[in-house]
């Protein structure tokens, strides 16, 4: 037998016995170790474009989905009660990650794991809500970025004035039992003598009372109605509005799609931008960085949206100024 025979025989035979020698053509193909992701959303879909951009996150981060990732979608669809099962099947499938959108199905998270790293996208907030010890230390497995919700409701409620200046009434939609909406009250509550606004608070805890919730808002005889976010009423936003529109009242929102479906203006942070930057997170994770030292983040880009169409069909005129500042109309 030549050498160069005897070399290959070898080779051959420490390949079959496992006995090293050149790896056979089928385990040099084999692709390395994917990593698994959960997303946990409660509030967003996975068809949504904000899952579209958190895959886009993952793209510009180098990460091809299924080659070197696999996303595990878990959606609530607004049914705060399917989230500590989704939580749990999560944990049980061995995720190296779970990606929460908002505080409730961060906290479902927090309740199933204390062990896999948790990223959240938007959190109302984290800290109010005791998901992190601070924003700078965020402690334990929890970390991500904040929506500042109840920081910037002062805010709308400012807008809404200079959109509407002869504005005295507004009503406002809350859920007593969550916490940051408290917070988000009082923050509109000190700035609304400032602005010559009478507020009136409308509670619904659940979808159900939103419908009765209206009957108390027409007797307000509100000229607005300001709708503190939250998934209930974002799930159920499509009967929200047409009871608004039936009221004749100008919805404002922190939510984008309040604005897109017929509500008066919406004003926020990017849900799109927040997922995205959710995806830097994990990369971070999944690179060996521990979440308990990586500082929550807020929003870097806020969007003002106003429907025109509906300000025409409430007779509303809005402000100029108002109309200068807003990144988008819709007419």
């Amino acid at each position: 037998m030549t050498r160069r025979a005897f070399t290959f025989a070898l080779g051959a035979l420490g390949a079959y016995l496992g006995l090293g020698g050149p790896p056979r053509a089928a385990e040099g193909q084999q692709p390395a170790l994917r990593r698994r992701i959960g997303v946990l959303l409660v509030l967003l879909s996975p068809e949504g474009k904000e899952a579209q951009a958190f895959r886009q996150g993952l793209r510009d981060a180098g990460y091809v989905e299924g080659r070197d990732v696999v996303i595990e979608w878990r959606a609530a669809n607004g049914d705060y009660t399917r989230l500590p099962q989704l939580a749990a099947d999560l944990v049980e499938r061995k995720v190296d990650v779970i990606v929460a959108d908002t505080t409730q199905a961060t906290q479902a998270a927090q309740r199933a794991t204390s062990t896999i790293p948790i990223v959240m996208a938007i959190v109302a907030d984290p800290v109010g809500s005791g998901v992190v010890k601070s924003l700078a230390q965020p402690g334990g497995n929890v970390t991500g970025l904040s929506i500042m919700l109840a920081e910037l409701s002062a805010k709308r409620l400012q807008l809404l004035k200079e959109a509407m200046p002869s504005l005295t009434r507004v009503a406002v939609l809350w859920n007593p039992p969550t916490a940051y909406h408290t917070k988000a009250v009082e923050n509109l509550k000190t700035v609304a003598p400032s602005l010559s606004i009478e507020l009136s608070l409308v509670s619904a805890r659940t979808p159900a009372e939103i419908g009765p919730a209206f009957g108390a808002i027409n007797r307000t005889r509100a000229e607005a109605l300001y709708v503190v976010d939250c998934p209930p009423f974002f799930t159920h936003r499509t009967m929200l509005l047409k009871l608004a529109a039936q009221a004749r009242l100008g919805v404002i929102s922190g939510e984008r799609p309040y604005a897109d479906e017929g509500g008066l203006m919406a004003y926020g942070p990017s849900y799109e931008d927040q997922l995205r930057r959710s995806a830097q997170y994990v990369d971070k994770i999944l690179k060996g960085a521990k979440p308990s030292s990586l500082p929550i983040e807020q929003p870097t880009k806020f969007t003002l949206v106003i429907n025109l169409k509906t300000a025409r069909l409430l007779g509303t005129t809005i402000s100029e100024s108002t109309m200068l500042r807003a990144d988008e109309v819709i007419r």
